[in-house]
């Protein structure tokens, strides 16, 4: 099935989000849609899954025009979507969400969640998915998901397959199976779109590569382009794709971890009697398979976990067993993993995220009331510092898009006189041009004198940002290494095993 999009429209308000795009999608090719986070990418692929309606242009299959009133239309027609953030109930078995939305039914009216079991089995086994149609979703990790999203398309006959930013949630291990997985759909014949901002996957898959930016296509590239050609050609301008920044000037010891155990509230630890210091002035990255601690640790530093025994001194002052807000009033800026659910409200504006740390204080509340001349021109100045893109300090955070929502969090946490900053993935699915900024706050909050933990599930963002790497597996550390310390190394020390030489 051979796709086209023809001079594809869609206009939000004032807002020109798609202006007059064209792109085909020939079968058996792995077609790249290549931006940055708001050129309109996803609005696009939007258009085409018919969940959107575009305002002017065509969609055409086998160069017959299409007008999908919704995703089922599209369904019919042979598009597939596999969205960046799951459409799965995480309740249901894989094969009762596979089945949904077409169910089939047996004797009685009953449904027939053999056939879905069956359907299940045939595509896991004719891929190599390894995907049990009885599990349920919510037990599932989320690369293994994402295969549940792609059987849902295949299951109803999809020729031409979606991919929206499908790596924003994969661990490096997750993504390298998923590259295996397009390039055995790409052999069966099937087309494939792949939506993303991220220049090594891009080079690694893509037969051709469309880049758009700020809504219009800007031109075509190839795999063989150089990451540096990829990225001017999507943010406009060159970019500096490495951290540049000075040796670090370690002051006093700031932050000081000992015998710090994370349970949940069944009880189960995740992370096990460990013990660190960072010294102001550093940053002290942590390295490890996802699902390893790394989010109870974050979570403990802040006062959200909800069993933690241990100490975490900082400046000398105790932090265990405070509440989130004294966490927060003692100095600590928190970018949490997941902007959507623990960093933003997406009901409420740019300049009301801008102080849900701050809404009982000045400089925005004095005696109950909220003095909305400060809070505005406050708002105002962050958008212009951290280059949010948005029309104006009153749109609300959930229709910005996921770097610019990123940039936010950034720049609430940042705006505050800090004693410790923890940044979670603070760079994940974020495009190339936001991770050059966002690495560049970092960095300047390490030289200003405040100690950092970066927790990131991407060894080069490791590396660029770290003075020194503790790395984690199942809860206890492996080893804590400098910042050189190679990537086959890193990745044994993932695995398990522990270094000569690190620090205990």
């Amino acid at each position: 099935m051979r796709l086209a999009l023809r001079d594809i429209t869609k206009r939000f308000g004032s807002l020109v989000a798609n202006d007059h795009i064209s792109l085909t999608v020939e079968p058996g090719e792995i077609h790249c849609l290549l931006g940055e986070n708001g050129a309109g990418k996803s609005t696009l692929m939007n258009v085409l899954y018919g969940l959107y309606q575009a305002d002017e242009g065509d969609i055409l299959i086998d160069d017959e025009p299409q007008h999908f009133k919704g995703p089922g239309d599209a369904m019919a027609a042979g598009i597939g979507m596999v969205h960046q953030h799951f459409m799965l109930i995480p309740v249901f078995t894989v094969a009762e969400n596979v089945m949904l939305g077409h169910e089939t039914t047996g004797f009685a009216g009953s449904l027939d969640l053999d056939a879905a079991r069956r359907r299940v089995r045939e595509i896991s086994d004719r891929f190599g998915f390894q995907v049990d149609p009885d599990a349920l979703v919510e037990d599932l990790p989320v690369g293994v998901q994402q295969r549940v999203e792609i059987i849902k398309a295949l299951s109803r006959d999809a020729e031409v397959l979606v991919f929206d930013e499908p790596t924003a949630v994969l661990t490096p291990q997750e993504t390298d199976e998923l590259m295996a997985i397009m390039r055995q759909l790409k052999e069966s014949g099937t087309g494939i779109v792949f939506i993303t901002h991220k220049l090594r996957e891009v080079r690694e898959v893509a037969d051709r590569i469309t880049v758009i930016r700020r809504g219009t296509v800007v031109g075509e590239a190839s795999p063989e382009a150089s990451n540096a050609e990829l990225a001017a050609l999507m943010v406009g301008r060159p970019v500096e794709l490495k951290v540049h920044k000075d040796p670090a000037q370690p002051g006093e010891r700031a932050l000081v971890v000992s015998d710090l155990t994370v349970a949940d509230e069944t009880g189960h630890v995740h992370i096990d009697g460990i013990s660190f210091h960072i010294d102001a002035g550093e940053i002290l990255a942590v390295a490890g398979v996802q699902g390893n601690g790394q989010t109870e640790l974050t979570e403990a530093m802040v006062g959200l976990a909800p069993h933690v025994e241990g100490s975490i001194k900082l400046d000398g002052r105790e932090i265990v067993g405070r509440s989130v807000r004294k966490a927060l009033e003692a100095g600590i800026g928190f970018i949490p993993e997941d902007r959507q659910i623990e960093g933003l409200v997406s009901n409420f504006t740019i300049a009301e995220n801008l102080m849900l740390n701050r809404s009982y204080d000045k400089p925005f509340v004095s005696r109950g009331s909220l003095n909305l001349k400060k809070l505005d021109t406050f708002a105002k100045e962050k958008l212009a510092e951290y280059d949010v893109r948005a029309p104006g300090v009153s749109t609300l955070a959930g229709q910005l898009s996921g770097g610019n929502q990123q940039k936010v969090v950034v720049a609430r946490e940042l705006s505050r006189d800090l004693r410790l900053l923890v940044a979670a993935q603070p760079t994940r699915g974020v495009d190339v041009g936001s991770i050059e900024f966002i690495h560049k706050q970092i960095v300047a909050a390490r030289d200003s004198g405040v100690p950092v933990l970066v927790v990131s599930s991407e060894l080069d963002e490791i590396s660029a940002l770290a003075d020194r790497i503790m790395v984690l597996y199942r809860g206890r550390v492996v080893g804590i290494v400098p910042a050189d310390t190679s990537r086959d190394t890193l990745g044994l020390m993932m695995a398990g095993e522990s270094p000569e030489g690190s620090e205990s």
